[in-house]
């Protein structure tokens, strides 16, 4: 259908023209999200993930250096000739000599703590990317949906002008309308188009962007938004449950030991390791066979006490941290639960209203359509309930990634089943 140019004064009114009659459409929460396999492949398949994964086989490799401990054997061989004046005589001497330095005390047993220690570390270090890849693809999954439902709006936005083009036609026949108006609808149908098709570019792109990250996760057609559900636990409960299974704090609580055992064993190697050795010797071309013990120890002048007090300000630095980190959490936590209390209530709000909106923007339309309303009226009703919709769309869609990232936080969402006890 051919269309004309029409005033700029009205290209607003009709830019945001929409009436949404049909319900938005729900069903149940899992069917909102990718499905529960894609995810596990997903995210076990994250950069995050692998590189957490591969500082987890690093750590089990310290451990057993740890173990070990960093005290090597040492061979010392050689050989030499005596000069026996009178008679003159040249006689051939050798030596064996095997020395290791010996951890003494409880050195031993604190590095078998540290290895224990940082290998727990860092599996607590894998859990917490495992939960920060299931944020980041819950974060960018909602900004699919949100894409996806501007499009939709733009589409149904496309077929309601398209109707209220045919309706515009039989006026202006009739006589009951000039030209103009028709004009102004068509010029409004081609301008939604435009919004339909940047909006479905955007919805390619934001898909593009998870498929990028996340290998392996589909998507429908069409998410089709769950209806929210409230929160009804309190903040301390949540508080709880999610300090209990968030290992950001449990990684910092681990390095927290781990600082204090490296002052502790900062403070064991104030007294040095000894070295003991066994020596055999042949003197005297083999006339004599000598077979020593001996012990060596280094001496220090500060320089242990030096590294030892500077190892135990580093376990200050640590505990300080975890501090920190466990008040930046109950922080996350109240923000995390009110928003996804408020966005709830927010939602019921919005919904009544968008309602209420839509059915007066039909009441509107069909007087125009019986000459009883002006075109200008019809406009601006449409365009109030384009806005309350998408208020109400995003609102919707607030909710439940509300809701779910306080379920990713207490492992009850996109977590393997032992990560969850």
């Amino acid at each position: 259908m051919k269309t004309t140019p029409f005033k700029m004064r009205s290209i607003p009114s009709v830019l945001l023209l929409l009436s949404l009659t049909l319900p938005l459409q729900h069903s149940f929460a899992a069917d909102d999200l990718p499905q529960p396999r894609q995810v596990e492949d997903a995210l076990s398949n994250h950069l995050l993930v692998l590189n957490a994964a591969s500082l987890l086989k690093q750590e089990l490799a310290n451990q057993h250096k740890w173990n070990s401990g960093s005290h090597e054997f040492l061979l010392n061989m050689g050989t030499g000739q005596r000069t026996v004046g009178v008679p003159r005589e040249n006689l051939r001497e050798w030596y064996v000599d095997v020395q290791r330095p010996v951890r003494i005390f409880d050195k031993a047993e604190i590095d078998q703590e540290i290895g224990r220690i940082s290998v727990a570390k860092a599996n607590f270090a894998l859990d917490d990317a495992q939960h920060e890849a299931a944020r980041v693809l819950l974060r960018m999954w909602f900004v699919v949906q949100r894409e996806q439902a501007t499009a939709q709006l733009w589409q149904q936005q496309v077929n309601i002008l398209n109707q209220q083009v045919a309706m515009t036609e039989k006026r202006v026949q009739r006589g009951d309308a000039p030209k103009l108006e028709l004009n102004q609808m068509n010029a409004a149908v081609a301008q939604a188009n435009v919004s339909w098709q940047q909006a479905q570019m955007r919805v390619q792109l934001a898909e593009n962007d998870v498929r990028r990250q996340f290998a392996g996760i589909q998507f429908p057609d069409t998410i089709q938004p769950a209806t929210p559900l409230p929160i009804t636990q309190n903040f301390a409960f949540w508080k709880d449950k999610i300090f209990n299974h968030n290992k950001e704090l449990a990684i910092v609580h681990a390095e927290t030991q781990l600082q204090e055992l490296l002052a502790q064993r900062s403070r064991a190697d104030v007294v040095p390791d000894p070295t003991v050795g066994v020596r055999v010797a042949s003197d005297m071309g083999g006339n004599e066979k000598v077979l020593s013990m001996y012990v060596s120890v280094p001496l220090s002048f500060g320089l242990r006490s030096a590294t030892a007090d500077a190892m135990a300000q580093q376990a200050v630095m640590a505990a300080n941290q975890e501090s920190f980190v466990q008040r930046r959490l109950e922080a996350d936590v109240y923000a995390a639960h009110t928003q996804a209390v408020r966005t709830f209530s927010t939602w019921q709000q919005a919904r009544s209203a968008a309602t209420e909106i839509r059915n007066n923007a039909e009441l509107v339309t069909k007087a125009y359509n019986v000459g009883e309303s002006s075109l200008s009226d019809s406009l601006t009703a449409r365009r109030i309930a384009l806005e309350s919709t998408l208020v109400e769309y995003t609102t919707q869609l607030d909710a439940n990634e509300a809701r779910y990232r306080l379920l990713i936080d207490t492992h009850q969402l996109w977590l393997k089943e032992e990560d969850a006890d």
